[in-house]
């Protein structure tokens, strides 16, 4: 036989070294297929979304924004950021940093060492059972855990578009992913003293959409407003592909949530389900109020509808049944309906923050509902099929422990909130006393072509810039155009 036919044969034999006794081959492809769907969501989905949603001015700026984070927190988060948020205990809310790199670490079986301690919390019902390791390799971990991290810096932009400093964006991104990310994640994922002490976040209601709400809203608030024409006048430049974003969004959504029992298990089936019929209630009622209290069914409304049903079930995806996740979506269609369009209007707090696309309302609001409500509608089988060492149980269901369990979910909720609120606003005064966090006034006013030298509709003919003189209507100064009856191009006068 010869060598590469040899190194071949190795290579798909169902055992041997690349196929260890401790590897389950179904749960390694789900969970990096699920990584994947939730990189999709950010590379291309929300670059798409965020490029599409906002002013045409402001395209290539808003998408590139999110490119950016995505690509940054990937160096940050082998770098150190893994051992950080997933490693061995530094402090009660913080591991150790060290690189996530060398073979010996990524190609051994999964393992979050704090989450292997002995359960201590929750009184008389506590049970001592040690959480089983993932039946994969440290490497699959490592990618699933990135592209989570990598979204929330993505989301948290949606607050700042149309008017931060690019150079002031490519230190915040490091920077809150170090100083906060790596809190809430070790704090309620990687064993910290919140998961110890039993608040459940299934997938990211806190870890992700609250913080980045939470930091997004802080954040705006330090960078200052879009420009006052901006503010008054923001529109869409593509409707149709800030659909396209949005599915992906959605799709996608079935990595984000399935993904989380690490398994590809009954869970997570539940988990996916849970996620679609949440995220349909939810855009559904918001369309329905839409309609009754404006006369019009809102595409964008839609969209925001969809985002809020989504952030709502992941703290509870595999948690509740399908009668909650109808609930939880009748909830994230209204209230954050409400605190966007009835609320903010009346709050001069909110008025006076500029936060972009609503991340406040769409993530703060909708994470923090989902955890709470999470602690109602907890079922306690489903509790014990994703983390059997809690017996933990909603306060709907009979039992000891069900009460207390919505106390730790909005306990845990106040952590979040108070460490994104002190630790995002640090932040912005380390990166202000570098760079400024907003952009000129003379930047705001042209958008993309100052920042980037670069526009999203810029190009015409051989390549070269709209010119009026050569495309569509010439200036005032020549009538020829008119005189000969000619039609200026579609859309020109609209785009330009």
């Amino acid at each position: 036989m010869s060598g590469d036919a040899f190194n071949m044969s190795v290579a798909y034999q169902p055992s041997g070294m690349a196929v260890p006794e401790w590897l389950n081959k179904g749960d390694n492809a789900w969970q990096m297929i699920s990584a994947t769907l939730v990189g999709m969501q950010s590379v291309p989905g929300l670059v798409i979304l965020y490029g599409s949603i906002v002013k045409k001015k402001w395209a290539v700026n808003s998408a590139f924004m999110a490119l950016y984070a995505f690509a940054a927190v990937w160096l940050c988060w082998v770098t150190w950021g893994y051992n950080m948020s997933f490693g061995h205990k530094l402090l009660p809310f913080w591991g150790k940093a060290r690189p996530a790199l060398g073979q010996s670490f990524l190609l051994a079986q999964a393992v979050l060492p704090q989450t292997t301690q002995f359960y201590k919390g929750g009184g008389a019902d506590a049970v001592e059972t040690p959480w089983v390791n993932p039946l994969y390799p440290m490497a699959t971990m490592v990618y699933f855990q990135c592209v989570f991290a990598a979204i929330t810096l993505i989301l948290l932009a949606g607050s700042l578009l149309g008017r931060m400093n690019i150079k002031a964006w490519m230190l915040f991104v490091p920077l809150w992913l170090t100083f906060s990310y790596t809190v809430g994640a070790f704090s309620l994922w990687g064993g910290g003293f919140l998961f110890h002490w039993g608040v459940m976040d299934y997938s990211g209601g806190y870890v992700i959409h609250l913080s980045s709400g939470v930091a997004g809203f802080t954040a705006a608030y330090w960078v200052g407003p879009r420009s006052t024409k901006d503010r008054e006048r923001f529109p869409p430049n593509n409707v149709l592909l800030m659909l396209t974003g949005a599915g992906i969004l959605w799709m996608g959504w079935a990595g984000f949530n399935g993904g989380d029992p690490y398994s590809a298990n009954i869970d997570s089936s539940l988990a996916v389900l849970n996620t679609n019929i949440c995220a349909a209630t939810s855009l559904l009622v918001w369309t329905c109020l839409d309609v009754i209290f404006f006369k019009k069914p809102s595409v964008i409304g839609a969209v925001q509808g969809m985002i809020t049903g989504l952030v709502c079930i992941t703290p509870g995806a595999g948690l509740v049944q399908g009668w909650a996740a109808i609930v939880m979506g009748i909830l994230s269609g209204s209230i954050p309906w409400f605190t966007m369009m009835v609320v903010h209007k009346r709050s001069r707090l909110l008025q006076q923050v500029d936060d972009t696309l609503g991340v406040f309302h769409t993530h703060a609001v909708a994470g923090f509902l989902g955890g709470a409500t999470t602690g109602l509608f907890a079922e306690p089988v489903l509790c014990s099929l994703f983390l059997p060492v809690t017996n933990s149980r909603g306060a709907f269901y009979p039992g000891r422990g069900g009460g207390l369990q919505f106390v730790r979910q909005v306990a845990g909720a106040l952590f979040i909130i108070c460490w994104n609120v002190v630790v995002t606003s640090l932040v912005c005064l380390a990166v202000r006393a570098v760079v400024p966090l907003r952009m000129p006034e003379e930047e705001l006013a042209i958008g993309d072509d100052a920042v980037h030298g670069e526009e999203a509709y810029a190009l015409w003919g051989d390549g070269e810039k709209y010119d009026s003189t050569k495309h569509g209507w010439y200036s005032d100064n020549n009538d020829t155009h008119h005189k000969n009856n000619k039609a200026a191009p579609s859309g020109v006068t609209q785009n330009v």
